[in-house]
């Protein structure tokens, strides 16, 4: 039975004084959890009733945030469970689940904001053309295409480890990332070949593609008049910060998998932290005070609450 059970199922390691402060964490992390939800849900939703933010910016926008609803559903729910849970497991199906939905939407996050450093290239450098570009069915494929290239490319290390033999059960971290990988018995070359080529995918090459692509706005903006430094400055700094943030945050997660044995437990857990709290929450903060029009809502829903 016991042979069953460990093969069956593996054990989160990365907790902290769970004993003593289970139910202090559980309320810390369903405040932050439900301040994601309405947050991001706030912005989406303002998006979708008002017709002026039907423009593919904003479109742009709404998609990046439900990413991060998406993101931190999959996350949240079982490390609340855990906080009160006597043992912190998981089945190793469930965790590879956990893990695919982790890295393609972190994935998906990058190819959308590489989608909208485009979309602000052409409007910003390009503004005769931009309405016959960026049409609804471009912006249709740009969308689909996001999620579905992030999730093809992280569904094929997570199908080849799904018969893998395990020879650890033990996590040592409170969520399902790459150090799944390491309990297997036999640790694949192949697979962390592979591993790389998804990295420099959809993390890299998006990245470096947003980069060189502002630095073309800026170059061709700084030439321009002040209304169009304006325009660019309004609408590509929050990206830029959001993109900025995001990297600096992934940057952890890559730290916590390579330094798996060489990092204490409260320095991982507190990185670990860093990636699931910081990154839902900071969107909607850039966005709704950076986005002059979705500020402009914003403080109108404000009045109205206070004249209430």
């Amino acid at each position: 039975m016991d042979s069953e059970f460990n093969t069956t199922f593996l054990t989160f390691g990365g907790h902290l004084e769970l004993q003593t402060y289970r139910f202090l964490y559980f309320v810390i992390m369903l405040a932050v959890y439900i301040l994601i939800l309405c947050s991001n849900m706030t912005i989406i939703c303002l998006i979708c009733i008002h017709k002026n933010l039907h423009e593919p910016m904003y479109i742009f926008i709404a998609a990046l945030l439900t990413n991060a609803i998406l993101y931190s559903t999959s996350i949240y729910p079982k490390l609340l469970i855990d906080f009160l849970s006597e043992k912190q497991t998981t089945t190793y199906p469930k965790c590879l689940i956990q893990s695919f939905l982790y890295y393609s939407l972190n994935g998906a996050e990058f190819l959308l904001l590489s989608v909208m450093a485009y979309d602000r290239y052409v409007s910003i450098c390009r503004p005769l053309q931009y309405h016959s570009v960026m049409t609804k069915t471009t912006v249709a494929i740009f969308l689909s295409c996001s999620w579905l290239i992030s999730a093809c490319q992280i569904a094929v290390p997570v199908a080849l480890s799904v018969n893998a033999k395990l020879c650890n059960f033990i996590l040592k971290g409170i969520l399902c990332n790459n150090l799944i990988y390491k309990l297997h018995c036999v640790s694949s070359a192949a697979l962390s070949i592979y591993g790389l080529i998804v990295l420099i995918n959809v993390t890299v090459l998006p990245v470096l593609f947003v980069l060189f692509t502002y630095a073309k706005i800026f170059v061709i903006t700084y030439r321009s008049g002040r209304e169009v430094k304006k325009k660019a400055a309004q609408t590509c700094l929050p990206h830029l910060l959001v993109l900025l943030n995001f990297t600096y945050l992934v940057t952890f997660d890559v730290i916590i998998v390579k330094l798996e044995s060489d990092l204490p437990n409260s320095v991982r857990l507190t990185m670990t932290l860093q990636v699931i709290i910081c990154h839902p929450l900071f969107n909607p903060i850039i966005y709704g005070l950076k986005m002059k029009e979705i500020t402009k809502h914003l403080k109108r829903i404000s009045c109205q609450e206070k004249l209430k």
